[in-house]
């Protein structure tokens, strides 16, 4: 897929917030490795998650940083609203673990798991997907993306900490609501997303 541009005449604040993001995330990240038993990840793999969170938040800039020399001569922008929407994912769910949001609040994991995959699948759907595809393109992108990174998700959690902790008693039915609200949440994210992109039928 060929990356889409992001206008250079978008606000300065999506670029700040982006930024200001990662500068969050990475902090948490910091806090957590010095002082461990108060990240909230504690025994919830956080080796992992101290790996896999930062590549989370830097593979769209790694990815432009490579790539980024065959698109200047498009005039091509970094897409500053993509590499926000592909953070926070990561930086909303270290802070629900910080505050115990997950593990107090009942239907928030439920919340993040349909929240966090919609702005993941947007951010990558605004990053990689061209602006043309039809609708039916578009929701079958996002499915395709949504299903696959929710899959590998609880695949990790069950290698990481699930196989070895109380949860495993509940982990089924629980992985299954998981993946069917992650799903969902892509597939309306690849839906709102078409509509906000799609061009407008001029006035008669």
């Amino acid at each position: 897929m060929v990356a889409t541009s992001v206008p250079g005449t978008r606000p300065n604040w999506v670029r700040y917030a982006a930024l200001a993001a990662k500068v969050l995330l990475f902090g948490l990240l910091l806090t957590a490795l010095i002082w461990p038993d108060l990240s909230g990840i504690k025994g919830k793999a956080s080796t992992a998650r101290l790996i896999v969170y930062p590549i989370g938040g830097m593979v769209l800039p790694l990815w432009w940083w490579a790539y980024g020399r065959t698109r200047s001569k498009l005039h091509v922008s970094f897409p500053w609203t993509a590499d926000l929407m592909m953070t926070l994912p990561w930086l909303i769910d270290l802070i629900g673990n910080r505050l115990n949001l997950f593990d107090t609040v009942d239907w928030w994991d439920d919340a993040m798991h349909f929240i966090l995959w919609g702005l993941l699948t947007a951010g990558v759907l605004l990053a990689f997907a061209p602006r043309n595809l039809s609708g039916a393109i578009t929701a079958f992108v996002a499915l395709g993306f949504g299903a696959t990174a929710a899959v590998l998700w609880e695949l990790g959690e069950y290698v990481a900490f699930v196989r070895n902790s109380p949860e495993l008693q509940t982990a089924y039915t629980d992985t299954l609501g998981d993946l069917a609200l992650g799903t969902l949440g892509a597939l309306m994210a690849g839906l709102i997303l078409y509509q906000l992109r799609r061009p407008r039928s001029p006035l008669a």
